[in-house]
């Protein structure tokens, strides 16, 4: 029991930083974008890989390791929704990602450097995507959690 307890809890800390994250780079995006900004940026994606790595790696030790087991899971629906989801929004990820190591590039070459205006929109509208995708992560991991999906 304690186990499976520490690791949802690791879990639902590692989702909730996930959120936390998006919501800042949507936040650092909104405005104008300098070269301190921009490494900002670059810092806080680094950080989203690294929990979305903890969240994932969590997860997989709940399936296997926590109190329900594999086989719960895997006959759930919306189980492998809520990993369709999560590879969705990891997948769109990482068109910001790229931006942000193209924008760090050349403010370190020129720090008057400033993306252009349509790439900042072009990511902004990926950030959204992510945010509307991964809204539906815990209302699947809520349904899972009481037996929906089965």
């Amino acid at each position: 029991m304690l186990l499976d307890f520490v690791l949802a809890s690791l879990h639902h800390l590692a989702v909730f930083t996930l959120a936390a994250i998006l919501a800042f780079e949507l936040a650092l995006t909104a405005g104008a974008i300098d070269a301190a900004t921009i490494t900002r940026l670059a810092r806080i994606d680094a950080w989203y890989g690294a929990v979305a790595a903890l969240a994932l790696a969590a997860g997989r030790a709940r399936v296997f390791l926590g109190a329900k087991g594999p086989e719960y899971y895997a006959g759930n629906g919306l189980f492998w929704t809520k990993m369709a989801l999560f590879a969705a929004v990891a997948s769109l990820s990482v068109l910001p990602t790229l931006r942000y190591v193209v924008w760090r590039r050349a403010s370190r070459a020129d720090e008057s450097y400033r993306p252009d205006p349509g790439a900042v929109r072009a990511v902004r509208r990926v950030l959204w995507s992510e945010v509307a995708l991964f809204a539906g992560i815990p209302v699947c991991a809520a349904a899972i959690a009481r037996g929906y999906g089965m």
